[in-house]
């Protein structure tokens, strides 16, 4: 049976956000559309505020990590790179002592890109820039879609690494948990091109997004008691916490085994585990990664339903 193709067409930006702090950053601020950026980058980003003073200027949007808060500045432009941007992502990041610094960009000029891949070479390890294009299609007249393309990202391995030879700071626990993460990440990439993760870095944990700033996924590697782990890390919503322990029965029958409900000061969450000889065994790690990956898809159906009905 032969078919009709539609036919793929590109939209200006400016066609649909003639302003770039009415309309665009306005529209980026909103909570599903961060979302969006934090699974293409693999950082889970929370709105602080957008338009935020630095001196005499302003960042489009301040913002943190979700699980580390670490600050992160976001710079729009819905025209190509040019030096004033560039100076304009470093006051900011200076100001707010952010840690990941995104522009987003119409199109990029080479010396720009450049300039942010030699600032990701000489910067340390918690340091990172991203630069990436946005750009808008529709198909057969539909609503337009956007889609981002990162053109740089920070290489965590190669400034780790770095970092380890000039100060000797990180220990071989740090190093097997930093390896043990970058074969993860390529694991799920060869697995399931679906799920976007974060860039590795060398600590016993490792965030995963499940499209919600409410909650996310924090899986763990455990040498002292042998436990790789996973769970739907709660940061500061005990309310959150209460409507699912009040589904507690029910979300146990589908999660089909034994789970912690725990609660701190702050955070607080529902963890999965697995008992393991050897964390770091690598002749086990396909069967750990395994594990690691079919929580990841159980926990976002599971949990994901019953945030969205507490959104409600």
């Amino acid at each position: 049976m032969k078919k009709t193709l539609s036919k793929l067409g590109k939209i200006e930006l400016r066609d649909v956000w003639g302003h770039e702090a009415i309309d665009f950053t306005s529209w980026l601020a909103q909570e599903e559309n961060l979302d969006v950026l934090s699974e293409e980058i693999g950082v889970t980003i929370k709105l602080i505020k957008t338009e935020a003073y630095v001196g005499k200027f302003n960042v489009d949007i301040l913002a943190e990590e979700e699980a580390s808060n670490r600050k992160i500045i976001i710079e729009n432009q819905l025209e190509d790179t040019n030096h004033d941007h560039l100076g304009k992502i470093i006051t900011y990041a200076s100001g707010y002592d952010a840690e990941i610094i995104i522009w987003i960009v119409k199109d990029v000029r080479e010396e720009h890109q450049k300039a942010i891949e030699w600032l990701n070479e000489h910067t340390d390890e918690n340091i990172g820039f991203f630069l990436l294009k946005i750009e808008l299609w529709q198909i057969d007249g539909s609503n337009p879609a956007p889609k981002f393309e990162i053109m740089v990202s920070p290489n965590e391995w190669a400034k780790t690494i770095k970092t380890t030879q000039s100060t000797g700071v990180l220990t071989n626990t740090k190093l097997q948990q930093l390896e043990f993460w970058k074969a993860f990440k390529s694991f799920v990439q060869n697995t399931d091109k679906r799920i976007r993760l974060q860039t590795p870095r060398p600590q016993h944990w490792y965030d995963v997004s499940i499209g919600s700033s409410e909650a996310h996924l924090s899986l763990t590697v455990n040498t002292r008691d042998n436990l790789i782990t996973c769970d739907l890390y709660i940061s500061n919503n005990k309310e959150l916490y209460t409507f699912l322990n009040t589904k507690k029965d029910l979300i146990e029958s589908e999660i089909g085994e034994s789970v912690k409900w725990w609660i701190a000061r702050k955070a607080s969450g529902i963890r999965i585990k697995k008992e393991v000889t050897n964390v770091f065994d690598q002749d086990r790690s396909e069967e750990y990664f395994t594990w690691l990956y079919e929580k990841i898809i159980l926990v976002q159906k599971v949990f994901g339903k019953y945030i969205r009905e507490f959104k409600k």
